[in-house]
């Protein structure tokens, strides 16, 4: 019988990528999620009955526990950007982390996958990150053969970041960003389903990767490239940290007496994220060890970013004729 995996958020932007290639390994493929009825799409990666969902809230351990019996492997892919109600960074990233640990040690489950950040640190201003660290610290403490997978950003059709900021670039003359000096090493999706399917199939040694790109951009060049990629023509504004401080707090306030209904854009711990340069450090380790030579934001962007153009799929052709000669 085939191996199974288990792949907490296995229906998230990055635990898809996964899911897909672990069924392409031949693996039975177990995605564990809040709300399996709306991720029937994930059992299309492989064949019939190959991939499954089932429901998952890794708060719960009776609900933890069920979902990862029997498994082979375990992908813990379950993060957060921004806390909502329940959704805490120290219940999601560090409780949630340890749960899986703890009883995939007791399970006997042989190789373990955690999904980490570039800056994690448990002396970390940022609470996302502080979290991190200690979710990583407490796999490690159950599972000392796990590998932990520190990414940068990362980018791909479905991410938050490149998509965001170009459908941001269509509602005026200005893009306004905070911290455009930060640097950043983003990092194709898909490239880091392949590091973590080399870590779920026991193709990796254990320890620590951070995932980088082959590029080193701030975020003023990262806006930059994507506007060329789009065809914008806009004035970047960077916006002052105390001033977004500021303005997050305002947001996360309106968010709160709206009960939730009006999200918030920004948080004050994004902010102090922001603040932060996220690169691979020298001397870690990453995808050289690993064999994945990583793809170039260049070769991936205009694949997905063409829509946000002002004439969509049809800015190319707009621009082939008029170098036509009359």
């Amino acid at each position: 019988m085939s191996k199974l995996v288990t792949i907490y958020g296995g229906s998230g932007f990055v635990g898809r990528y996964i899911a897909r290639r672990m069924a392409k390994e031949g693996w039975r493929v177990r995605v564990a999620t809040r709300e399996p009825d709306e991720c029937l799409f994930v059992r299309t990666y492989g064949e019939v009955g190959q991939v499954e969902p089932v429901p998952c809230n890794i708060r719960q351990e009776g609900s933890v526990k069920a979902a990862m019996h029997g498994a082979d492997a375990v992908i813990n892919c379950v993060g957060i950007l921004a806390e909502h109600g329940k959704n805490t960074f120290e219940a999601l990233q560090t409780e949630g982390a340890e749960r899986i640990a703890r009883l995939a040690a007791a399970e006997g489950v042989a190789h373990l996958v955690q999904f980490s950040a570039i800056g994690a640190d448990a002396s970390a201003a940022s609470d996302y990150a502080r979290t991190k660290a200690e979710g990583e610290a407490a796999v490690l403490r159950h599972m000392p053969s796990a590998i932990i997978l520190r990414p940068s950003i990362i980018f791909g059709p479905e991410d938050e970041f490149f998509n965001r900021f170009a459908s941001m670039s269509r509602l005026g003359p200005v893009l306004s960003i905070v911290g455009a000096e930060t640097k950043f090493q983003p990092v194709y999706v898909d490239d880091v389903a392949r590091a973590a399917v080399l870590g779920a199939t026991g193709k990796a040694d254990p320890g620590i990767y951070e995932l980088g790109g082959p590029d080193v951009d701030s975020f003023r060049e990262l806006m930059q490239m994507m506007l060329r990629t789009i065809r914008r023509r806009k004035l970047i504004f960077n916006m002052p940290f105390g001033q977004a401080k500021l303005m997050a707090r305002t947001f996360g306030l309106v968010e709160k007496v709206s009960f939730g209904l009006v999200e918030a854009p920004l948080t004050v711990d994004q902010v102090r994220n922001l603040a932060v340069d996220n690169v691979v450090s020298a001397g870690a380790k990453g995808f050289a060890e690993l064999g994945i030579t990583p793809v170039s934001m260049e070769a991936v962007l205009p694949e997905y970013l063409w829509r946000f153009r002002p004439s969509g799929q049809y800015e190319v052709l707009t621009e082939s004729a008029k170098n036509l000669r009359v």
